[in-house]
């Protein structure tokens, strides 16, 4: 990213060290009895908990999409790519890989890591979500297509750790982790979450690599799940760890799409119905999950830290949760502080945010009525226009009303004249005629 050496140099030291404490089993950078060591070791080794991935049935390669996605379509992106377009901020895509024979990702991919095959890059892409997961965060720019990446200039970093049979285990994505942080990654991006409950030691364990990557200001973004359907609140990993911003998927109104799973540590929420994306081989294909809602908010956030490279992550998931669009003054456990607003969280930006996290919004003064208008996002008319529009069609209708008065006035005055009935003016004119 745009900041300075000496950060990108402790990352990298610091992540490196952390790589290869994991390797020997460890959950925490440090020293530890070696009857606990052992234990951790046993039992990432021997761990049954797999990470689940949205359902993919799409053909590679694939014909492109011509047109603009609803997506992109609701940002002004001259408007969000004023200052930026994600140039110099690496984010790193923990997933099934990240194809680069797509024209749109070829060069936007650097090595990565490959923790299903011995010495591979992390840029093969059996299934096609990786690849869809890093289009939509920096997919480059395409004479066939509509389609571009939120932060089109932004570099990814494949990691390889899951595939559609469910292959990735908390062993691995530790190690991705820690990886992700030693390649010097800004942002690290998950779309996944766990399929079956964890042990107390399991868990410490996978904390453990999220707060390694946060001590060297790493900001983790996490798909929240599709388990939500039930409507029940409940805890999904690495979502619910505390600092990782958890993105819920929504729809086109706004409204948190059906199978988007709730809960309190929901932090934003970000298109997750119909979304294009990049295919291993070329073109495009749609997709829906919260899968897809989480690499948007990275894509944005790639835009915050290119722009401000001096803002910690903390400050970076404030800024997006407090510009988030929302229709009631706090968050909630649906859509959290509200869905994302691109433009807003890049231009809103004349104060430093806290790292403290965002504040509700001001409803009024004590004992006043509430007047909370939600950020607009959606192309189209602001409010003060939509009530311009009603006005000009009040004064078209009585224009209207008065030339048809006057006009039909006027025809049945002729009408009159001519079948003799009497105004005043005919009386006198039949009179002095008859004389």
């Amino acid at each position: 990213m745009g900041s300075g050496a000496s950060r990108t140099a402790r990352r990298s030291a610091a992540g490196a060290a952390a790589l290869a404490v994991v390797a020997c089993g460890l959950p925490f950078a440090g020293a530890a009895p070696a009857a606990a060591a052992e234990h951790v070791r046993t039992t990432l080794a021997d761990d049954d908990v797999r990470f689940q991935i949205d359902d993919t049935s799409c053909s590679f390669p694939s014909d492109p999409i011509k047109g603009t996605p609803w997506s992109l379509q609701r940002i002004v992106l001259d408007q969000l790519w004023q200052d930026t377009k994600g140039g110099g901020v690496k984010v790193a895509v923990i997933d099934t890989g990240v194809d680069t024979v797509n024209d749109q990702l070829g060069t936007a991919v650097v090595n990565g890591k490959d923790f299903l095959s011995k010495g591979g890059t992390g840029k093969t892409d059996e299934v096609g979500h990786g690849t869809k997961v890093a289009g939509i965060i920096a997919a480059r720019k395409s004479d066939e297509s509509g389609f571009i990446g939120i932060a089109p200039e932004a570099t990814i970093i494949p990691i390889r750790q899951n595939d559609d049979q469910g292959s990735g285990n908390v062993s691995t994505m530790i190690q991705a982790i820690d990886a992700a942080v030693a390649a010097g990654a800004d942002i690290i991006n998950i779309s996944q979450d766990t399929a079956s409950k964890m042990a107390p030691v399991v868990h410490t364990a996978f904390q453990g690599a999220i707060k390694r990557a946060q001590e060297k200001d790493v900001l983790v973004v996490a798909a929240a799940g599709n388990n939500g359907a039930d409507g029940k609140i409940k805890e999904t990993y690495p979502a619910a760890y505390d600092g990782v911003l958890a993105v819920a998927a929504s729809d086109r109104n706004n409204a948190r799409a059906p199978f988007s799973q709730s809960g309190k540590f929901v932090g934003v929420a970000a298109p997750g119905i119909d979304m294009v994306s990049t295919v291993p081989a070329g073109g495009h294909c749609v997709d829906q999950g919260t899968s897809f809602a989480a690499p948007y908010v990275s894509g944005v956030a790639a835009l915050i830290r290119a722009k401000h490279p001096d803002w910690t992550y903390q400050q970076v998931i404030t800024q997006i949760e407090q510009t988030a669009d929302r229709t009631k003054p706090d968050r909630d456990n649906f859509v959290g502080w509200g869905v994302i607003d691109p433009a807003a969280a890049l231009n809103e930006d004349s104060k430093e945010p806290s790292e403290a996290g965002p504040k509700p919004d001001a409803i009024g003064s004590p004992g006043g009525s509430a007047d909370v208008q939600a950020a607009t996002l959606v192309l189209g008319e602001s409010r003060e226009e939509r009530m311009e529009r009603y006005a000009l069609y009040v004064l078209a209708a009585g224009l209207g009303a008065v030339v048809l008065l006057f006009g039909g006035g006027r025809v049945l005055s002729d009408w009159r004249r001519k079948q003799g009935i009497g105004g005043i003016g005919n009386n006198t004119h039949t009179q002095s005629t008859g004389s």
